[in-house]
């Protein structure tokens, strides 16, 4: 006589193994979007890079031409 726990036990385990694999394939799938998403944002944070040192650099200069004139 078969063990009817057994037989619950791995049809459980079952549902969670193909659970656990889809889940997998859809983290695979949201990793590789990321990765998509930050190749496409590469030149708009260089560009965001560039402004922020441009924005420090005349706040610097400001700041200097400021000391200068006093």
């Amino acid at each position: 006589m078969e063990n009817p726990h057994a037989e619950r036990q791995a049809v459980l385990l079952e549902r969670i193994l193909k659970n656990a694999s889809v889940c997998t394939e859809m983290i695979l799938e949201l990793n590789h979007c990321v990765e998509e998403i930050l190749r496409a944002n590469a030149s708009v944070k260089i560009a965001a890079d560039l402004t922020t040192k441009y924005r420090k650099n005349v706040q610097y200069n400001l700041a200097a031409t400021k000391q200068d004139s006093l």
